[in-house]
């Protein structure tokens, strides 16, 4: 199993009703295309064998026996074309004079167990009760079927003998009733659920459905691979549209499109599973009454068809300025409640005219809207040093001005300087203590003036600087209240970008400008031409990459190795590999190193799924080795 992850796939071939010969004929040649894409798991529809709407033909004798048959032709035949292919197809069975509407497990050549459906609805054009019997909530027990000893019932587990992986299967309505089977699968152990289907198509039902399967994934922390029937069931009352679903942990990996014959494959990542079950306590495991029966389905192909999101904290698609608007709003209200709680009259912020204090004072203005204060009541305090160049310093005076905020200038080098004696520093000596004095003289000049007009401090540092440590010890490290704390560098960008769409004119003309210069922290002085000499990004790396490093790292919790393997696909060979590998090794190095800071960052708002709050998301010693995943950086430099 290549880093956790599993092939899936759900298909809808051509049914031919009551045609069983001709359908076995459509699964095999859709195996074959499987074969190609090297998928592991495979799901096909409802009663593919003979068709869902083979109506008052399930009572026929020569049919059953035909499905029989067949079913066996059809694990030998599979096997020729893919040996090691999990696949379930649907079929009904006989057994003890009632009639089951089943799915078939079927790997190398074996039925490995008949799964009947639970859940048989019985209103408007649906009438399974007139065939079929439900499943009963009981062992599995042995039958014979197709001329081999075949596991009967619906509380199965097929597992990968390798890998430990398991896959458990309910059919169509099971997953629309209040207590799923999916539900005690998952709990028994299956990472992987899959549901062979006949839902007919009307209006509306496709976004329903949809949100079940979502909604499924989600609630069992598993992945839910949904093949419904298409192309070639009767029409007679209703229509089938072939709407294949691949979910995984409440979000759609792939689908295809309705009335497509295609189907649709992704991979699931197993090894987030499990790491999910751990995590979330609430998570019961429970397999009582399950049997579990083994075969090899897991390989070790290489995975290329899953998207891997390069900015996977950015929102995207239709809904993202929605999603922007969310998080702004998340920011302020929390702000507001924060003024209100201190009775603050005021709010103070360093501007320094580059993204982070953009993006604060921006929220510091919704939030005075939302609590009915004057803008003007907004302190912004822009504090040119050593590396202030005249771009960023015409830029961290206009947006305050534009937004109605009091502006306040107050430069800083004699005090560093007078510092610099204070302290025995050379300032020809550029090091540490040359940045740091500049960075601490800030915070305490807003501090004072805090305290001096009744404000608090809003900090201008985001998730990204915490997670490398890119940010000065009581320094900008420090404020009364973080609005950026829990939102990553590459998001910053964008929800400026945002809020200056929204709000428009000179507003919107001043961030577009601040967009558009060098991340810096501007503590070392200009080149000769006034340009900024100080890139963070030529130091500690691409924020992008960190960014995505630290979402993998932490929210799925990969290995340095998978992450490594991730970020070629998502970045499409942007970044060599000796590249990608030289700032993996950083970003463990400083995460570790700076864990010290983390430990006492201020108060601040948790916007999406990660955040470095040691009150709230993440704890770990300030100590703590960095060896275990630095010995695998360093396994990956030595493979290149």
């Amino acid at each position: 199993m290549k880093y956790g992850f599993v092939k899936a796939a759900a298909l809808s071939p051509e049914v031919k009703v009551a045609d069983v010969k001709a359908n076995v004929e459509g699964i095999l040649n859709a195996i074959k295309k499987l074969a190609r894409e090297q998928a592991e798991v495979a799901a096909f529809p409802e009663l593919s064998l003979c068709g869902y709407t083979c109506g008052d033909l399930f009572f026929s004798e020569k049919l059953l026996s035909c499905v029989e048959e067949a079913a066996g032709a059809l694990a030998e035949e599979a096997a020729k074309i893919s040996k090691n292919l999990l696949f379930f197809v649907g079929l009904p069975v006989k057994k003890n004079g009632a009639l089951y509407n089943c799915a078939a497990a079927i790997c190398g050549g074996k039925i490995l167990a008949l799964i009947p459906k639970t859940a048989l609805p019985n209103y408007n054009e649906f009438y399974e009760r007139r065939y079929f019997t439900p499943a009963e909530d009981k062992p599995c027990e042995t039958v014979t079927f197709a001329g081999q000893e075949v596991l009967f019932g619906r509380n199965v587990l097929v597992c990968d003998k390798a890998s430990g992986v398991c896959v458990a299967c309910e059919i169509c309505e099971d997953l629309w009733v209040t207590s799923p089977p999916s539900q005690s699968h998952a709990a028994a152990g299956a990472q992987i659920v899959v549901n062979l289907s006949a839902s007919n198509e009307t209006v509306g039902k496709a976004e329903y459905r949809r949100s079940l399967i979502k909604s499924a994934s989600g609630r069992c922390l598993c992945a839910y691979v949904y093949a419904d029937a298409g192309e070639g069931e009767s029409v007679t009352d209703s229509v089938f549209a072939g709407h294949c679903l691949i979910a995984e942990n409440g979000e759609i990996l792939s689908e295809s499109k309705l009335f497509s014959k295609d189907g649709t494959i992704s991979e699931i990542d197993a090894e987030f599973l499990n790491g999910e079950r751990r995590r979330l306590t609430t998570f019961t495991p429970c397999d009582a009454g399950y049997t579990r029966v083994y075969a090899s389905f897991i390989g070790e192909g290489e995975r290329v068809c899953r998207k891997i999101e390069a900015l996977p904290f950015v929102p995207l698609g239709e809904k993202a300025d929605e999603r922007k608007e969310l998080i702004l709003s998340l920011q302020s209200h929390a702000l507001a409640r924060r003024l209100s709680h201190v009775g603050a009259k005021r709010a103070v912020i360093g501007v320094s005219g580059g993204l982070d204090s953009t993006l604060a004072l921006l929220v510091t203005a919704r939030a005075f809207d939302l609590c009915g204060k004057n803008r003007s009541e907004i302190l912004a305090v822009s504090m040119p040093g050593f590396g202030t160049s005249e771009k960023t310093l015409d830029n961290s005076l206009a947006l305050p001005e534009c937004l109605g905020a009091e502006i306040r200038k107050i430069p800083i080098k004699k005090v560093v300087e007078q510092h610099f004696k204070d302290v025995s520093h050379d300032p020809a000596v550029k090091n540490v203590t040359y940045e740091n004095a500049q960075a601490r003289a800030r915070t305490y000049i807003l501090m004072d003036l805090a305290n001096e007009c009744g404000g608090i401090v809003v900090g201008t540092g985001d998730l990204s600087e915490l997670a490398l440590g890119w940010c000065t010890y009581n320094g900008d490290h420090m404020s009364m209240y973080g609005v950026n704390s829990g939102v990553p560098k590459t998001l910053v960008r964008h929800l400026a970008e945002y809020e200056g769409r929204r709000i428009g004119g000179e507003t919107q003309k001043v961030i577009e400008k601040i967009l558009a210069t060098e991340i810096s922290p501007e503590l070392l002085p200009p080149d000769e031409q006034g340009n900024i000499v100080q890139k963070t990004e030529d130091i500690v790396g691409p924020y992008e990459l960190h960014d995505f490093f630290l979402y993998r790292a932490l929210r799925r919790g990969d290995s340095p190795k998978k992450i490594f393997y991730l970020a070629k696909y998502a970045f499409g060979g942007k970044y060599g590999d000796k590249t990608l590998v030289k700032w993996l090794k950083n970003f463990y190095k400083r995460f570790f190193s700076q864990q010290f800071k983390r430990s006492c960052m201020p108060d601040g708002v948790k916007v999406g799924s990660v955040t470095l709050s040691p009150r709230a998301d993440f704890r770990m010693p300030s100590d703590a080795s960095a060896e275990l995943w630095l010995r695998e950086t360093e396994e990956i430099e030595r493979s290149l």
